[in-house]
């Protein structure tokens, strides 16, 4: 799953410790999610959607082998 966290996170300007902070979950799962590594639950997208002012379909996009 592709997801456009970092691109948004330098838009709002924040440092993902800011980030974790935001939506309470350590700077290591922005990261790992930044990275792909990690899917995240659907409450955890709807507050990193809530947090950018944006729907969950504009973070995150299915790829092909999905």
């Amino acid at each position: 799953m592709k997801n456009k966290i970092k691109i948004y996170r330098a838009k709002f300007e924040l440092t993902q410790a800011q980030l974790a902070n935001l939506i309470q979950v350590s700077r290591q799962s922005i990261n790992a999610i930044e990275k792909a590594k990690y899917v995240p639950s659907t409450i955890l997208a709807l507050k990193l959607a809530s947090v950018f002012e944006v729907k969950v379909e504009d973070l995150f996009e299915l790829e092909e082998y999905d």
